[in-house]
């Protein structure tokens, strides 16, 4: 069974979906909840929340709790790189794709990027541009500003 609940942060409402004790989805907006989810705050999902929170605000570099997402072979792989990059640093596509032994998968990356389903604490706001620019966020370039603005 899946669990969601709705948290009041300084970048709007999100939702955290949890299943079978994991973190499965991080949510920006309501549109988009699994239809089979009950609104209920778990132990996981209170704990998901805190950590957030504190993050939101500053007191918070890094997230331990138990991660589930779903995706290919190839995006898990993605996800967990991400997941190496310092809070304060970023990467882009390119260091992303070299760090996985993938050199030439840059584009690949992107599409794993654009695919994450637990924004945050997968942080694929880390990753920029080769350019240095910001692009693409699922939650729009404001709130991947904003993150990265935060962790420095």
């Amino acid at each position: 069974m899946k669990n969601i609940f709705f948290y009041q942060t300084n970048i709007g409402e999100i939702g955290i979906v949890e299943s079978n004790n994991a973190i499965t989805n991080l949510l920006m907006t309501r549109e988009g909840a699994p239809q089979d989810a009950v609104v209920k705050e778990t132990a996981v999902l209170k704990e998901a929340g805190k950590q957030l929170l504190d993050y939101l605000t500053g007191k918070r570099k890094t997230f331990k709790l138990p991660l589930a997402p779903e995706g290919t072979a190839f995006q898990q792989t993605v996800w967990k790189a991400l997941q190496e990059i310092p809070c304060g640093e970023t990467r882009s596509y390119k260091d992303v794709a070299r760090s996985i032994g993938q050199p030439k998968a840059a584009r690949a990356i992107g599409m794993a990027n654009n695919k994450n389903p637990i924004l945050i604490f997968i942080p694929c706001h880390r990753v920029i541009g080769a350019n240095g620019d910001l692009v693409g966020y699922a939650a729009g370039l404001k709130v991947k500003e904003h993150l990265l603005n935060l962790e420095q």
